[in-house]
């Protein structure tokens, strides 16, 4: 067990007939740890943002988060985070599965989830600003 997590080489899949099957490394690229980062990044600040406009009279649209989101902001946060963390592990597992139904391998859900934080925030600057000003 030391080995897998100290000496461990493996950083990408070695042989093109492994392409398609679960495969599994022991380094990950810089790339993905930035993209982690900023999904974690992205998730607060939704989850802050979604807390403001509540303040304000809006809803919560996911009923996941607004039962959660009944017992107190700390309680949304940090189920919100743990989720997120969670999910983003779970995506870092499986970084190399190549999902046949869609055409592409997990790792291209990193760049697919940064977009959709994006937009979800994007619409939330738009109502924070409609109602600021």
């Amino acid at each position: 067990v030391k080995s897998l997590f100290i000496y461990g080489r493996r950083k990408q899949i070695r042989r093109k007939d492994d392409r398609f099957k679960v495969y599994y490394v022991d380094q990950y690229s810089s790339a993905l740890f930035v993209a982690i980062i900023v999904i974690l990044f992205l998730s607060i600040i939704d989850a802050l943002f979604t807390l403001f406009l509540i303040d304000c009279g809006a809803s919560e649209i996911n009923p996941v988060m607004a039962y959660f989101l009944n017992f107190s902001p700390y309680t949304f946060m940090g189920v919100k985070y743990f989720l997120t963390s969670y999910s983003v592990i779970v995506l870092l597992i499986f970084n190399n599965v190549f999902i046949r139904k869609l055409n592409i391998y997990v790792r291209s859900l990193f760049t697919y989830t940064i977009g959709v934080f994006a937009t979800v925030i994007g619409w939330e600057l738009f109502l924070t600003f409609r109602i600021l000003f």
